[in-house]
């Protein structure tokens, strides 16, 4: 028996609203998937607001041997800029860390270090935190985020602002 136009019309409404639905899904994805900075403290925001009081640092040795820790791998290794490292998960060198630092920046309290991590996927940290020598042996008020790579602290500041860092839970760092 031959259908008549709409019969055929009427069986292809279900495949139409499927596909509506994934057009739809797709869409509402994009918005759900944008990467909000959510939870950095408002003296963070304060302190990067007056930038020109910070400074780059380009070695871990300038850093306090408590914040690279926040970042070293779990051999509590960080390579130095541009030094070798474990950037996948196929290890050749056991010796080697699989984190490495890229730059650093610091206002003497506030501390922004920018690192990128080895394994399965290649990928960019950020980690802003409070410390202060005097007061407390531990950094404090710890952000973390997760994006591309950035080339210095304005970049930094600009990805923060603009939402391109994403501060979720759930990021290996």
């Amino acid at each position: 028996m031959k259908k008549s136009n709409l019969e055929t019309a009427l069986d292809l409404s279900p495949r139409m609203k499927i596909i509506s639905l994934h057009l739809l899904l797709a869409v509402a994805m994009q918005s759900f998937c944008r990467a909000d900075v959510t939870s950095l403290s408002a003296e963070h925001y304060k302190a990067f607001k007056d930038s020109s009081r910070f400074h780059e640092i380009h070695t871990t040795t300038n850093l306090p041997p408590t914040i690279v820790a926040l970042c070293a791998d779990d051999s509590g290794r960080l390579a130095e800029p541009g030094q070798k490292w474990e950037a996948t998960d196929v290890i050749t060198d056991a010796a080697l860390p699989r984190k490495r630092l890229i730059w650093a920046a610091t206002d003497g309290e506030h501390y922004v270090v920018h690192y990128e991590r080895g394994g399965r996927a290649h990928s960019f940290h950020v980690l802003v935190t409070t410390f202060k020598k005097e007061n407390y042996a531990k950094p404090k008020d710890r952000w973390r985020g997760v994006g591309d790579k950035l080339k210095d602290f304005p970049a930094f500041l600009d990805a923060l602002l603009s939402g391109k860092l994403d501060d979720r839970p759930g990021h290996a760092h």
